[in-house]
């Protein structure tokens, strides 16, 4: 059987790696070119499809005709996503006999569309997980295939939540591509009325609201943390990364006191921070254009002291 596989990302390379391993006829790999503004900390699809001497294409748009009629050249039986970041169109997909499947990095119809890892962390979600499903015009909104759950921690960032979704992705590759290769796989419809949709995140989308509350901002530090953009504040009107932090540090709190107020000082943590509803322990910080510290020894270094305020 003959496979046009689209992939990036290290789900992609994963993916892609196994489908090597299991000796697939694979016609051709698309992937990106990666982007010069993004922190790049995944491996690389098309070095992998190039070390194993398949043809690898890049191109900007795959859904303009001459692209659509190499891929038609290639005569694939089956097309198949991973992490792939552009919506195919209704004539690519038509060209394999079993048509397309993507995977896609949440327990759909939820969180339907872009960056679904950040998005559950920031939502402050117990669990997500992958799914497999037919592509068809409208982003992830075809049938099922399968699913795999996986759990959250309250203590995992985007990262390690991806390392979780990344082997959860093999595993359901594992189990459900011979009922794929076979056709017969099951087809469950999805439930518009239950799905949710999120759009692409901007690093300027990582600015934090003190008003919101201690839980809520210790999930945006962690949804957006290394190797992501970072959650900000700023500091004299200096911008201040803040990288790690523990939401569960409850300090005494006196009445009267203003979100983003510095409450109390921790030499050997770090700095306790007052939020919309209860405080927030920060402990890895770093300003604009400097190294990053852990958050008491920048208040050593900058004199940091009791009652200032962040965010201006």
């Amino acid at each position: 059987m003959k496979i046009a596989v689209f992939a990036y990302h290290d789900i992609g390379y994963e993916c892609l790696k196994t489908l090597i391993e299991w000796n697939e006829e694979i016609v051709g790999v698309v992937t990106h070119e990666d982007n010069p503004d993004e922190e790049i900390w995944f491996r690389s699809v098309a070095e992998l499809a190039r070390s194993h001497g398949l043809p690898v294409f890049t191109p900007v748009n795959p859904n303009t005709s001459n692209f659509v009629n190499r891929i038609g050249g290639m005569e694939p039986d089956l097309i198949l996503s991973f992490y792939y970041r552009r919506l195919l169109s209704k004539e690519l997909l038509a060209i394999p006999r079993l048509g397309g499947i993507n995977l896609h990095g949440s327990l759909l119809p939820r969180y339907r569309g872009r960056c679904p890892v950040n998005w559950v962390l920031i939502n402050g979600e117990s669990g997500t997980g992958v799914t497999l499903h037919y592509m068809v015009a409208k982003a992830d909104a075809g049938d099922i295939i399968a699913q795999k759950q996986v759990s959250i921690d309250i203590e995992d960032t985007a990262l390690s939540l991806f390392h979780k979704l990344t082997a959860a992705a093999i595993q359901l590759l594992r189990e459900t591509y011979p009922l794929i290769k076979a056709g017969s796989a099951q087809r469950i419809p999805q439930d518009s009325r239950q799905s949710t949709s999120f759009g692409g995140r901007r690093p300027e989308d990582g600015k934090i609201s003190w008003e919101s509350s201690s839980l809520a901002i210790h999930n945006l530090i962690r949804a957006v943390t290394h190797p992501y953009p970072g959650a900000f504040t700023f500091h004299t009107r200096r911008k201040l990364y803040l990288w790690r932090s523990n939401f569960n540090h409850q300090p005494s709190i006196e009445n009267g006191r203003p979100p983003g107020f510095i409450e109390s000082l921790d030499k050997d943590n770090g700095m306790i921070v007052s939020t919309g509803n209860g405080s927030l322990l920060v402990t890895r910080v770093q300003f604009e254009g400097e190294e990053e510290v852990a958050a008491n020894e920048l208040v050593e270094r900058q004199r940091i002291s009791l009652g200032m305020k962040l965010g201006e």
